[in-house]
């Protein structure tokens, strides 16, 4: 009795553990997909097709006896968030995942919390008290995410050298011809990944006002998902002109659309929900960094990528920063909680959409 008590109370962990793992694999296929020569915009179009084939049998079946109104206005309005949130995010995202690398894209998805934080507070909807200790923690740790994210892109430093044992892909034969041009693609990649995020956390942001007005969040994800479906096929057919890449064989392309559309979008949707019901919405996002971590010895190990010890402390003044965030947005919550009781309960459940719709990676 008391084994089958343990083994119930370690599977929100295992279950973080797979949705890390699930993650890490979506920015290794994703890469390994661009890479390989597929277009970037028809990539996001097989993607939020598959999502939307994926979430459609549950919003169908689990959310048949919510009643939810849907108004022409409200209808336009989540066409506009889709197109500005998920679909320019997921375009930018995919462009940049070609200039930079599997770690990379993990590494700054951590940023997103303080991103979303910064416009909270720019949009007045989260309250900050440098009077208090939660809201120094918050401040502190959303400048530190953000150092430690530019920090990650931009220094480089001396490899770490046990991990080289064999050549880096990394091309050091470089002529001076085209020096201007590879310091241009090698700046380009960052900054439309870090403007793919800022995106996304304003996408977040709006996720918390669109809820309230339409409360049945998986129909809710599943339109936003074929409406980004139908701009992204807009987009994919402006930007490319070649029939034969909108073609998918029994290869990585495929495997790769089809992972992210159904596995993440999908399954990882349903597996974290049940996560943030039983531990709630911080013990979730806590598991984030473990993504960077086995994306980055995935990419050492199959694609050779040389890490770098400027990276590496950009990445832990990242994580740092991150805990820094979720422990005092943690102190503010509870000390809410224990002054208010259930009067903040419906606040409370709002945050936690707006996390959960978070946790619900795009990248």
């Amino acid at each position: 009795m008391k084994k089958c008590m343990a083994m119930k109370s370690q599977k929100p962990y295992i279950a973080m553990i797979f949705i890390q793992f699930v993650y890490a694999g979506m920015a290794l296929f994703s890469k390994a997909a661009i890479s390989s020569g597929m277009n970037s915009f028809v990539f996001v179009f097989y993607r939020q097709a598959f999502a939307s084939l994926a979430l459609a049998p549950f919003a169908f079946f689990f959310e048949s006896d919510k009643v939810a109104p849907l108004s022409y206005a409200l209808l336009c309005k989540i066409f506009l968030i889709s197109l500005f949130g998920i679909t320019l995010s997921l375009n930018l995202y995919y462009v940049a995942i070609n200039y930079t690398s599997a770690t990379f894209a993990a590494a700054t998805t951590n940023a997103i919390p303080a991103i979303t934080f910064f416009m909270a507070v720019l949009f007045r909807m989260e309250s900050v008290s440098i009077k208090k200790v939660h809201g120094v923690a918050k401040v502190v740790g959303s400048v530190a995410s953000l150092l430690g994210a530019l920090a990650f892109a931009f220094l480089k430093g001396p490899a770490i050298k046990f991990l080289n044992w064999w050549p880096s892909n990394n091309n050091q034969n470089q002529t001076s011809s085209h020096f201007h041009d590879q310091a241009w693609e090698w700046l380009k990649g960052p900054l439309m990944m870090l403007a793919a995020n800022t995106v996304w956390s304003f996408w977040l942001i709006l996720q918390g006002v669109v809820v309230k007005q339409y409360p049945a969040k998986i129909r809710l994800t599943t339109l936003q998902c074929w409406f980004s479906c139908i701009q992204s096929a807009i987009f994919a057919i402006a930007m490319n002109k070649t029939p034969s890449a909108w073609k998918l064989g029994w290869d990585v392309n495929l495997l790769s659309v089809a992972y992210c559309g159904v596995i993440v979008t999908g399954i990882t949707y349903w597996l974290q929900v049940w996560v943030i019901e039983k531990r709630g919405p911080v013990f979730t996002a806590m598991f984030t960094p473990l993504a960077l971590i086995i994306t980055a010895i995935f990419s050492a190990l199959i694609w050779r990528e040389a890490l770098h010890w400027g990276s590496i402390g950009g990445a832990i003044l990242l994580v740092g920063g991150l805990y820094s965030v979720l422990w005092g947005k943690n102190k503010e919550e509870f000390g809410q909680n224990a002054a208010s009781g259930m009067q903040h309960q419906g606040q409370d459940q709002i945050k936690g959409d707006i996390i959960l719709e978070q946790c619900i990676t795009h990248h």
